[in-house]
């Protein structure tokens, strides 16, 4: 009796529950594995300025669980320092932002990576998972991103406890989480191709409508363009700001500096640590600028009228740009000029997609879908710098160290005081600007939609043809408005009945007679030869074969391998029946047949 094999085939819905389960654990693993890389790199980095200090406090083990903490200190959490010289712990919840950007990247890449990874594997299932069902959704993949970065987390916080700085379990929850959360999100949204839309399905209806058209869509990028664009130059302001004060101060800077740590190692500590911070700096040199300022302890507090209270400064190389005591100077009240150059760049911003200059006036947004789009930028932007500088302070001790910063909740409504107040009237000004037609000669050659481009043209002199002539093809740029016009450089101001000038016509003026032009020679009548004669060049062997070969290269294997010399006696005599009969209807005249066809 032979042997008898059964073979079991796997059923899709087994194929298709084994691959969702495989994409979800890989997602995990990726947050596991972002969590992880973000952690390392820098208890490496703790541990190198450890190894190379010539006196450390404490053994492997407190520096492990030091970088540890730091390491939750970059997602938001807030840490505590127990060992003080009152004896009370401390909290610490000054956040380096530029410490931020490594576990957020990570977290982002990770989820975008998971997401990328998941559409690959829906759109290559089989037959019978075509539905999208053979891997997670976009919010599995989100879910588990998060959930393998958390599990790192809450491990992190556990090992840190007990060490010189730990993480307070109060804010692992909010704003660790959130923020990891927040990073996965983009890591999908970017994976998806970062759509605008649609609203979800419990936002009110006229939301959804809104979305849901294109004009609105491009509206809200403009917006968010010119938001951020505000926002960019209101953090350079600050920036530079900071920097003008550290080189006014650079003896203060030098000893603060010198002071803190006698050897290399704790230099380069000290080092990475104010590099670590000059985002912060740049966001109080911000809020500076604004009007708010910012708070230097319980009691005292920084603003371009000047420095109220008595401010409890600890020794730090950034913190010798705060001013001096006392009211403030003209150089202090010059620091107005960043939001003011931010309010600009909103308004010029929403200006360019307002008004293109490579488009014609009636594309052109009218004066309240200008407004309208300004104030979203700037609400925006008030939005933005609330967000920033509210985690660009933070305590830094007990008792009057327990305020240090800029006050988001003053700092979020100047920026959107000052970039809607001057934004809005710039907008404005800057849209009539650009649409001044007559004036401005980049936008000669772009007709109206409704109008076609006149031909009229003033006829100038000769000197004036010879001097501006060369000028007149030319686009005129916004640096340099005087190109061009001649009529009201040269030739003087026209009346308001004057023809207009060639500058601002649709069709630039006739240039110099050809005769005149350098290097012009001019050319005889062609041959009145017929083209059709056989002994003509053109009808010659050798021409007709390279131009076969030619067209049949060119067809890409298209064309049937005919010898030149047929197609050409077939054209010649489809030439020659032609002359012969001018008329190639004419047909004989049939009495019984129909007639001929017209």
């Amino acid at each position: 009796m032979g042997r008898v094999t059964q073979t079991t085939q796997r059923t899709p819905k087994v194929t298709v529950r084994r691959n969702r389960t495989l994409a979800l654990v890989s997602a995990l693993v990726k947050g596991v594995v972002a969590a992880g890389l973000g952690l390392g790199s820098l208890t490496v980095l703790v541990m190198v300025v450890w190894i190379s200090s010539p006196y450390p406090d404490s053994g492997p083990g407190e520096a492990l669980r030091a970088a540890a903490g730091v390491w939750l200190l970059a997602h938001g959490a807030g840490l505590v320092r127990p060992d003080t010289l009152i004896g009370v712990p401390a909290p610490v919840g000054l956040v380096p932002l530029l410490l931020v950007l490594g576990p957020v990247w990570l977290a982002h890449r990770a989820a975008r990576d998971a997401a990328e990874s998941q559409e690959e594997l829906r759109e290559g299932a089989h037959e019978g998972a075509r539905d999208g069902s053979a891997g997670p959704s976009r919010a599995g993949a989100f879910c588990a991103v998060t959930a393998g970065y958390l599990l790192v987390v809450a491990g992190a916080a556990a090992y840190a406890r007990g060490g010189p700085l730990y993480a307070d379990p109060d804010t692992l929850a909010f704003p660790v989480a959130l923020v990891v959360a927040g990073a996965a999100a983009a890591g999908v949204w970017t994976a998806a191709g970062r759509p605008f839309g649609p609203a979800p399905s419990w936002s009110p209806l006229a939301v959804q409508e809104a979305v849901a058209r294109t004009l609105f869509r491009r509206r809200a990028e403009a917006a968010f363009r010119s938001a951020a664009a505000g926002l960019t130059v209101l953090l350079g302001g600050g920036a530079l700001l900071v920097a003008v004060a550290l080189g006014r101060n650079a003896g203060a800077t030098q000893d603060a500096f010198l002071g803190l740590a006698g050897d290399w190692s704790g230099r380069i500590a000290v080092l990475l640590l104010a590099a670590a911070l000059v985002p912060n700096a740049a966001l109080w040199g911000a809020a500076y600028g604004l009007g708010p300022g910012f708070s230097l302890g319980t009691g005292a507090t920084a603003t371009p009228l000047g420095l109220d209270g008595t401010p409890a400064l600890p020794r730090f190389p950034l913190l010798a740009a705060v001013p001096d005591q006392g009211p403030g100077a003209l150089p202090n009240g010059a620091a107005l000029a960043v939001p003011v150059a931010a309010a600009l760049a909103v308004a010029w911003f929403a200006v360019r997609r307002a008004a293109p200059a490579d488009a014609p006036r009636a594309r052109a947004w009218s004066p309240r879908e200008t407004v309208l789009v300004t104030l979203l930028a700037a609400l925006a932007c008030g939005a933005g710098t609330a967000l920033l500088t509210a985690v660009a302070g933070g305590p830094i001790g007990s008792g009057a160290l327990s305020a240090f910063g800029p006050v988001w909740w003053l700092t979020g409504p100047a920026a959107l005081v000052w970039t809607a107040v001057i934004g809005v009237p710039a907008a404005l000004l800057m849209r009539l600007w650009r649409l001044r037609t007559p004036g401005w000669a980049w936008r000669r050659d772009v007709p109206e939609a409704d109008e076609p481009p006149t031909a009229e043209v003033d006829v100038e002199e000769e000197g004036d043809d010879e001097e501006g002539g060369d000028r007149a093809g030319r686009p005129r740029r916004w640096w340099a408005p005087w190109r061009g016009r001649r009529a009201a450089g040269e030739g003087g101001e026209r009346g308001p009945g004057a023809p207009a000038s060639p500058a601002a016509s649709s069709v630039p003026p006739p240039g110099p007679a050809p005769e005149a032009a350098s290097g012009f020679e001019p050319y005889d009548f062609l041959p009145t030869d017929p083209w059709h004669e056989k002994d003509g060049p053109w009808h010659g062997n050798e021409t007709r074969e390279a131009r076969w070969a030619s067209l049949k290269q060119g067809s890409g294997g298209l064309m049937a391998d005919f010898p030149a010399e047929r197609a050409a006696d077939r054209a010649g005599r489809t030439d020659r029946a032609d002359r012969a009969d001018p008329v190639p209807d004419r047909r004989a005249a049939d009495p019984d047949g129909p007639g001929a066809t017209p």
